[in-house]
């Protein structure tokens, strides 16, 4: 009897939880930890040199957002490369490209912040190439009955990385100096090496394009069955996974979608993460560390949020908790900008709201992030990685830039340039926010429950 790809894949979809499915889902974690760190950690190397090397705000304002013209460039071509040639290789190139060229950041020379502005946009090319094709492995490798679940816990890990970066910055950077800081950047290149030794490519990919050996011989591996009791399919797929953008396309509902969901929770992300602790240690008069150390709440807060969606997700559907998420972080948005330096009980209440705010942009995240790949399916679903990742990477431009055009590029970083600039921006910040619960509302589909297609212009 002939055996066809879903007999296989509902061969796969239906094993369960175990030992190695939580070692590849831990490695992917490891990339979204360290990845996010490398990324993430500027705001606090640029919060301790923008006054020691006399900067602008165009200046700061590049070194901010090359990194984020990095990521279009890796996510644009790694997510094609990772449809056209596997998941893995690119996880593997992408980890190594990020952890080399942020390690590298604590050896530039004084005063160079071009320099620095280049490393930052090869550590923003690695990052997205790697994390664009990692979350469609996390997504392809997750049972139906457990993918909305195990996906928006998987996207937690990349908090963790914004989490750990004004934990160390904090600890390391007052007794030890910012160089020390930027040199654990390397430490990702252990975690490369540990994906390229362990982690397999995903079944999906190889089933979609006609690769059933392979596949059959990792689904046995997987289930632990002989490969007797595994069926080998024998139909070629009529449509293969291929490294063309504008394949993208043929969904354009889910391409606008895509496009205004992950660029307005990276702006606003962004924006916050990136000009936050200049912003507070300019504002309040505290030394970087000290607004290190306020940023580890906001950080934590939106580790919280993304628990808090993960646990929600499937019981409320990912559309309407989008709907919400969007909304919620409008709100606290508009206001951490308009009471920036009031003070409750001791506590800067703009401290407060940031912790609302990124509660819900990073929560979001955790929604949006999977939900992308759910819905285009497994042939483009690297490619729909990377243009969400690409728009992420827009925002990573936009987020910090919108603070650095408001204030003038042309002026020094300095508390009453920030203070003008501070309630416009972030108001700016609030509308990308807005975007992403109204996409959510009128251009959004339910993914929970709903089994992953190879091809959604087929799936009917």
């Amino acid at each position: 009897m002939n055996q066809t790809s879903d007999d296989l894949l509902a061969l796969f979809d239906d094993a369960p939880l175990n030992a190695r499915y939580w070692l590849i889902f831990i490695l992917m974690s490891a990339v979204f930890v360290f990845d996010f760190f490398d990324f993430l950690v500027v705001g606090y190397l640029l919060a301790a040199v923008a006054r020691e090397w006399h900067l602008t705000y165009g200046e700061s304002a590049v070194i901010l957002y090359s990194g984020g013209v990095g990521a279009i460039v890796g996510a644009i071509v790694f997510g094609a490369f990772a449809d056209a040639w596997g998941r893995k290789q690119q996880i593997v190139i992408g980890t190594f490209i990020c952890a080399i060229s942020a390690g590298l950041i604590a050896f530039i020379p004084d005063g160079s912040w071009l320099l620095f502005a280049i490393l930052r946009f090869v550590v923003g090319l690695g990052l997205a190439a790697a994390v664009t094709p990692s979350l469609t492995v996390v997504v392809e490798l997750t049972p139906t009955r457990h993918r909305t679940f195990a996906t928006s816990f998987y996207v937690v890990f990349a908090s963790a990385g914004g989490f750990l970066a004004p934990v160390i910055s904090a600890a390391i950077m007052g007794p030890y100096g910012w160089r020390r800081v930027a040199l654990l950047g390397f430490v990702a290149l252990i975690i490369g090496i540990l994906v390229w030794l362990f982690t397999p490519e995903s079944v999906r990919w190889l089933t979609a394009k006609g690769r059933f050996i392979e596949a059959r011989n990792e689904v046995a591996r997987h289930l632990g069955l002989p490969l007797d009791e595994v069926p080998l399919p024998t139909a070629r797929p009529v449509m293969q996974p291929r490294g063309n953008l504008l394949d993208l396309w043929s969904q354009p509902r889910m391409f606008w979608e895509t496009l205004l969901i992950w660029g307005g929770s990276s702006t606003a992300a962004y924006g916050v993460y990136l000009w936050g602790p200049t912003i507070v240690a300019l504002l309040l008069g505290v030394p970087v560390p000290k607004a290190a150390a306020y940023f580890v709440l906001v950080s934590a807060a939106g580790v919280t949020g993304k628990i808090v969606v993960t646990l929600l997700a499937p019981l409320i559907g990912r559309r309407l908790l989008g709907i919400i998420w969007g909304l919620g972080g409008t709100v606290a948005l508009a206001l951490a900008g308009y009471y920036s330096a009031a003070f409750v009980g001791g506590v800067p209440l703009m401290v407060v709201l940031l912790c609302c705010s990124t509660f819900c942009i990073e929560g979001g995240f955790s929604n949006l992030a999977p939900y992308t790949v759910e819905s285009y399916g497994v042939n483009l679903g690297a490619r729909s990685s990377g243009l969400g990742q690409t728009a992420n990477g827009v925002g990573k431009i936009i987020g910090p830039l919108s603070l650095a055009l408001i204030a003038g590029t042309s002026h020094l970083v300095s508390p009453a340039q920030t203070e003008s600039a501070v309630f416009p921006a972030f108001l700016f910040l609030a509308f990308c926010m807005a975007l992403v619960g109204l996409s959510f509302l009128f251009l959004g589909v339910e993914t929970h429950g709903k089994a992953m297609v190879l091809d959604h212009s087929t799936a009917g």
